[in-house]
């Protein structure tokens, strides 16, 4: 089979960054430069010419950037992402005769050759480009061919044709008749600053009451919002907040048979009351919600809302469209459960029916419901236990209406689908971390979330518990451990969150040996917090939370760099940004003893002299060191403080001639 143009000599392949040959778009925030690299390359040994081209998806013109040759025929451009949305991108390659001819010129008149042919040959091409050049260009590159034609001799034309500057003048409009765009317009989602850099609070409404035994309210969480602020959270997530069903409720710490008092879990959604888009009568009005939105946003909080699409058997959906449920042989309903684990209390959705598109028009209002009373950020329960293709469609159509909503995706499943997710359209995404322990799976993992392609696609969100985990090491570890985890997930992750105000508090207790749930679960009961507690982790998070907000180091996950250290329970890394901001941490693992190793720090790769000394700013404590070379010793202490977080600061001369540390 002939191509349609066989005159096109310039291949255009391995564009980067690129999805799946285009499939999915790559992730940036607003304000990111989109750093675009490809091979251009051709038959023989004529210079070549490659463009950038850019576009807001839905436009119709492009814009342009000249994209510059590396080693090995690849070329690099960047264009700057200004407005949250979508991006169009490609990238398109030509054969540069008038270029070529110029070096070629110059290698004649090296070799003494006459040129007078050539210079004939320049003249063609001289005006070429005159004649395919906008204004004012093509009156500049009339001026040089007026000078060209007027010269007497061949020393002066090659003089004119081989000026600087009717070489820049050229490229601004080259020959690219028979230009080769790459086969694919590729595409980057553009979202909002928070998807990348984010800090989460998670906190059950019905436990906010100061009272004891009562159901907490949202003017409650009201009161505990500037506690929230204080700490440096920028996200509050709630859990469910809507009517829950009776039928089937459980009881304390999971128990099949609810006590007459018993309040059951949240994730079993809908009652009498309503469904999704009702409230909780014993939480508050709408009004009440709305006034919770607005005095977190005075304190620079968003209020995150869990979305869990499934509900209880007392959801009016069940009676109104029973064909979105799965009718078992007997008669009954097909209820939730992941076997040998039951939930009696929930009807998941079927997404098989033949009604599969009236259902998802449905949730797709649901999202559409909370956007409207001011929501913007959604933490999506059990995302992988749903179709893949509704997220895709979900996500695309709410973000085409509201394109400042923020997806978090729920999913601790196995790898594929939890990529496939992010890839589908979620900005954060749970992660393995919970469950990553020592240095060395703390180093594989997070290398390969930074330095692969998930980095172009998948944003983790580090968390240290959830109300459905409990991990094995903060049974055991207590505060030191409580303490490690928190500072690997707050640095390691520029997005991280806790399940408040059980993480701050140590709440360690298991209902069981040898389990992750918790002891008297706030998922099936009121709890009572003593948030005054002299025990209390509270200032500790607010320290590291400033250290977050002060470091643009620690708000981006691609600059993440381990450092090899002598003693494998000590993990050391850093984090850096083009300001010159360097963020260095050493975290003691082993938090039942005191450890001492020594760092190796690239010295080069963080901007630093070889030769010079530096001060190194420990941020937890305020302590302050002077460093020279690349091996430095640091002794943790778990009783105290198992970790260091150092900022690094330069050594450089003043204008009055003395040395200081900037």
């Amino acid at each position: 089979m002939h191509q349609t143009e066989g005159r096109k000599r310039v291949i255009v392949e391995r564009v980067l960054p690129e999805l799946d040959a285009g499939r999915f778009p790559v992730k940036r925030v607003v304000g990111d430069e989109l750093l675009v690299e490809a091979d251009v390359f051709a038959d023989g040994h004529d210079l070549l010419g490659a463009m950038l081209l850019y576009r807001r998806e839905g436009e119709t013109t492009w814009d342009e950037v000249r994209m510059l040759e590396g080693t090995n025929d690849r070329w690099r451009g960047s264009f700057s992402l200004e407005t949250i949305g979508r991006y169009e991108y490609t990238v398109e390659g030509w054969v540069d005769h008038f270029q070529s001819w110029r070096r070629d010129l110059r290698k004649r008149l090296s070799a003494e050759q006459n040129v007078a042919v050539q210079l004939l040959i320049g003249l063609e091409l001289l005006s070429a480009a005159i004649d395919r050049s906008p204004e004012p260009v093509c009156q500049l590159l009339s001026r040089f061919r007026d000078q060209v034609t007027a010269s007497t001799d061949d020393a002066g034309r090659s003089a004119l044709f081989l000026n600087a500057r009717l070489a820049e003048l050229a490229d601004r409009a080259p020959d690219r008749a028979l230009a080769t765009r790459y086969a694919r317009v590729l595409i980057v989602e553009v979202e909002r600053t928070k998807a990348r850099f984010s800090t989460w609070y998670e906190l059950f409404p019905r436990s906010a009451s100061p009272l004891a035994g009562k159901h907490g309210t949202f003017r409650d969480v009201e009161r505990l919002l500037p506690r929230i602020s204080r700490m440096g959270f920028d996200v509050l997530y709630l859990p469910p907040i809507h009517p829950i069903g009776r039928t089937f409720r459980k009881g304390k710490n999971n128990a099949p048979i609810a006590e007459e008092d018993d309040v059951g879990s949240p994730w079993a959604i809908g009652a009498a009351e309503g469904g999704h888009t009702a409230i909780h009568p014993e939480l508050g009005t709408l009004n009440d919600f709305r006034r919770l939105l607005k005095s977190a946003s005075s304190l620079n909080i968003e209020v995150a809302m869990d979305i869990a699409f499934q509900s209880s058997p007392d959801h009016p959906a069940v009676t109104r469209h029973p064909e979105w449920f799965r009718k078992l042989p007997d008669g009954s309903i097909q209820y939730a459960e992941n076997p040998p684990k039951t939930y009696q209390d929930i009807y998941p959705f079927y997404f098989e029916s033949e009604e599969w598109s009236p259902l998802w028009e449905e949730l797709a209002s649901v999202i559409r419901y909370w956007l409207e009373q001011g929501v913007s950020i959604f933490r999506i329960d059990n995302p992988h236990t749903k179709p893949l293709p509704f997220w895709e469609w979900l996500i695309t159509v709410i973000r085409k209406e509201h394109p400042g909503v923020i997806f978090l995706a729920e999913a601790f499943t196995r790898p594929k689908i939890m990529n496939y997710l992010a890839k589908a359209g979620f900005s954060q995404s749970y992660t393995y971390f919970t469950w990553r322990n020592t240095k060395r799976e703390l180093t594989s993992y997070f290398t390969e979330l930074t330095t692969t392609e998930l980095a172009e696609y998948f944003r983790p969100n580090a968390w240290p518990n959830t109300p459905d985990i409990l991990p094995e090491h903060l049974q055991y570890g207590r505060r030191a451990m409580f303490m490690v985890r928190l500072l690997l997930a707050a640095t390691l992750s520029s997005n991280y969150g806790i399940y408040g105000p059980s993480y701050e508090l140590l709440d360690h207790e298991p209902r069981a040996t040898g389990t992750e749930e918790y002891l008297n679960s706030e998922k099936y009961e009121l709890r009572s917090w003593k948030l005054d507690s002299e025990d209390s982790l509270e200032e500790f998070i607010a320290r590291v939370n400033r250290i977050r907000r002060e470091n643009p180091a620690l708000q981006r996950n691609e600059t993440l760099l381990f450092h090899e250290t002598d003693n494998e329970e000590v993990i050391c890394f850093s984090k850096r940004d083009a300001t010159g901001n360097v963020i260095v941490a050493a975290i003691n693992l082993d938090v039942h003893n005191p450890q001492t190793a020594t760092l190796h720090l690239p010295l080069e790769e963080l901007g630093l002299e070889t030769t010079q000394s530096y001060q190194v700013h420990d941020l937890l404590t305020g302590a302050r060191f002077i460093w020279q070379g690349e091996r430095n010793a640091v002794t943790l202490q778990p009783a105290s403080l198992p970790a260091r977080l150092f900022r690094i600061r330069r050594k450089m001369k003043s204008e009055h001639d003395f040395d200081y540390f900037a």
